[in-house]
């Protein structure tokens, strides 16, 4: 367990960061509607499919992301699927159609899936008690933080770059993130299936 407590902040910032980026992606599409409607001539329909593209690669793992982050643990389901969300971004980025925005959505999704549950198993393992429900709580506040900057900014930024770029600038920063993550966060002691796996050996 973690006791240290600037090396749980530089953990917590770094999960931070990459949930942070989830959000944002999760709900940029809604501030990008006219200049993709006026781009690719997509209708009521279209739009809500694209925005629902997200979630149907959010929900489908949700089952296997549990298995995964009690078998590998949080550095490694999150850092590998944050590559699927990068390799989504940047198909995004490079769509010339309906069809290749809806599929690069859904693999945004499956990548940034663990991106929440991921850290919260981390922190009851790594943290100290008295900070583990401090952590999830400012978790839902991050995810907030990610939602505010789907808009205001991405306006900003906008005109200046347009909404390719602006998503290749989203891949740069999940690059950030999965470097971050590989570098700097805790490997996955299995100690507590070895304890498991070490009651189920004894003689009754």
């Amino acid at each position: 367990m973690i006791t240290k407590v600037n090396k749980s902040i530089i953990i917590f910032c770094i999960f931070a960061f990459g949930f942070l980026l989830s959000n944002l992606v999760r709900s940029i599409t809604a501030t990008l509607t006219p200049v993709l409607t006026y781009e690719f001539d997509l209708t009521a329909g279209n739009l809500g499919l694209l925005a629902g593209g997200y979630f149907i690669g959010f929900s489908i793992m949700q089952v296997p992301i549990g298995l995964l982050l009690d078998k590998f643990g949080p550095k490694k389901v999150v850092g590998y699927f944050l590559i699927i969300a990068l390799v989504g971004t940047i198909s995004f980025a490079l769509a010339k159609s309906f069809s290749g925005l809806l599929v690069s959505r859904i693999f945004i999704g499956i990548g940034v899936s663990a991106c929440m549950m991921g850290p919260l198993t981390g922190y009851r393992v790594w943290f100290a008690e008295k900070y583990q429900q401090r952590a999830n709580s400012w978790m839902l506040m991050v995810a907030n933080i990610g939602f505010v900057s789907s808009t205001l900014p991405v306006q900003i930024l906008l005109p200046y770059m347009g909404w390719r770029w602006i998503f290749i600038l989203i891949a740069i920063l999940i690059l950030i993130s999965i470097i971050l993550i590989f570098l700097f966060t805790p490997n996955w002691e299995q100690t507590e299936n070895s304890t498991i796996d070490a009651e189920k050996k004894k003689p009754s």
